[in-house]
């Protein structure tokens, strides 16, 4: 099987099939730091609202620590995550745009799914009202709700419960930028049938909150 695999890759390659499709688009993040610097209060107390960036980018370090603090599993049983989510059904989905690519992120095995090549950050903008800071972020986390996860369970109040968790999500991502010397700022104004087609999500999967993150630029 091996070297079945081996010659498979070959001729994708050959063929001009970019390295991430030829391993099923799956990448492995770096492990996420679970000790810091700053202070959780200290966090609290140093976020603000930051829109501009420089044009440095984000290391994929980075953009994993980011992706931990929204859903990484931090159970040692392997599944409850870092924001809270009614009847651990965990109805919410991690998109990351970065300049190089845009990525979904599988918590299990902290590891994403990389869903398309090149920079999607300008149409994600026009998705988003034109907002600077979504066109100009080192990454942008886009907050996914699958609202049937829950509807099965709690009924009319899938989408309520939903909701209250992409705030969660939100503040851990806002915080944990703060602890690693990023500036971050939730986007709310968007269009979710336009966010969902440049994503190209699956039917019923819902655009909720972007959150760009970046270098923050000198004011």
């Amino acid at each position: 099987m091996t070297g079945r695999r081996t010659l498979v890759l070959v001729g994708l390659a050959l063929l001009g099939v970019p390295a991430w499709a030829q391993e099923a688009q799956i990448v492995d993040l770096p492990a996420p730091s679970l000790t810091g610097n700053v202070s959780v209060e200290a966090a609290i107390a140093a976020r603000r609202s930051v829109r501009s960036y420089t044009q440095e980018l984000l290391t994929m370090a980075q953009v994993g620590q980011l992706l931990w603090a929204a859903q990484g599993i931090t159970d040692p049983n392997g599944v409850k995550r870092a924001a809270p989510s009614a009847l651990a059904l965990y109805p919410l989905e991690i998109y990351a745009i970065t300049p190089s690519g845009t990525y979904h992120y599988l918590p299990q095995g902290h590891r994403a799914q990389r869903t398309a090549d090149g920079d999607l950050r300008e149409q994600l903008a026009s998705a988003c009202r034109g907002q600077s800071s979504v066109r100009g972020a080192g990454v942008d986390l886009v907050i996914v709700g699958v609202f049937e996860r829950l509807q099965r369970r709690v009924g009319d109040a899938a989408k309520d419960l939903t909701l209250l968790e992409v705030g969660h999500v939100a503040e851990n991502i806002l915080l944990q930028a703060v602890a690693m010397g990023l500036g971050a700022v939730p986007a709310a104004s968007l269009s979710p049938d336009q966010v969902a087609q440049v994503l190209s999500l699956p039917e019923g999967w819902t655009p909720i909150y972007v959150v760009p993150v970046g270098h923050p630029a000198t004011q």
